[in-house]
């Protein structure tokens, strides 16, 4: 789903190669990680390490993978699939390079347009490469916050990455239960980046909530939030405060705070 009113956020979002990106995404984790203590705790990921981050993420690619290769149709029943994890963390960071190669190996032998099974929005193999670059991508930027460093995100990515999570939070309850919660009387919020025209608004009602992609830049929101599009992308997933320094927002304060006790995932 897309604003049609900014031309802007239309282009970025259609312009990322999800599958490619995958790649580039991945090698700048590895860099992250490849001298790093891997004991490090990783405070965006509670109870997490920098070793739990390395593994969650190329299971994740390789699960993924795993899904393309069987082409599904309904939901999996098991998450089992050889990981070829090393026995030492040494090991970590080249496995998770493997890991992209599995994925892009995926990837070459799938058609985008497939029709497939998928938890959200789009029903097509294109969706697993689009949720693997944000799950790889946002636990780069984990790696480099527990590491001290201020994580860069490439501005489309970061607008593409804003789309496909308003898109698909609705689908999210599953494993994010208090999505559920985002619920009430009709009230909407406007996410819009400053470094560029990109806007999405978002409608709250009584039986859920969604992007409304009928509506003009100039409509008035209950509450706004504007930051960079690298910034936003941070926020929605919980990475940021809503109440950062590097974030602007006016309107309903109650309202905010809801949505972001309630989304993140």
């Amino acid at each position: 789903m897309k604003t049609p009113d900014h031309t802007d956020h239309a282009s970025d979002v259609t312009s990322v190669d999800h599958r490619t990106a995958v790649a580039a995404e991945t090698a700048r984790f590895v860099a992250v990680v490849k001298d790093a203590d891997l004991a490090t705790a990783v405070p965006s990921c509670p109870g997490w390490t920098l070793a739990d981050l390395v593994k969650h993420s190329g299971s994740v690619q390789r699960w993924f993978s795993a899904l393309l290769h069987a082409r599904i149709q309904e939901p999996p029943r098991s998450r089992d699939v050889d990981l070829r994890l090393p026995d030492r963390q040494a090991g970590y960071a080249d496995w998770l390079a493997e890991s992209a190669t599995v994925a892009a190996d995926a990837f070459a032998a799938t058609d985008p347009d497939l029709p497939m099974w998928a938890w959200g929005a789009d029903q097509h193999a294109r969706f697993w490469a689009r949720r693997m670059l944000f799950e790889t991508l946002l636990h780069r930027a984990d790696a480099e916050l527990a590491l001290g460093l201020r994580p860069s995100i490439d501005r489309p990515l970061a607008v593409d990455g804003i789309d496909e999570f308003l898109v698909n939070l609705p689908f999210a309850t599953f494993f994010a239960p208090k999505v559920a919660d985002l619920r009430g009387p009709d009230k909407t919020i406007r996410f819009h980046t400053t470094d560029g025209d990109d806007a999405w608004l978002v409608r709250i009602r009584p039986d859920g909530f969604g992007l409304d992609t009928d509506h003009s830049a100039t409509d008035a929101a209950d509450a706004t939030v504007r930051a960079t599009a690298a910034d936003l992308l941070l926020l929605v997933y919980g990475r940021l405060p809503w109440t950062a320094e590097s974030l602007a927002h006016e309107g309903d304060e109650q309202l905010l705070a809801h949505w972001f006790a309630h989304s993140a995932f």
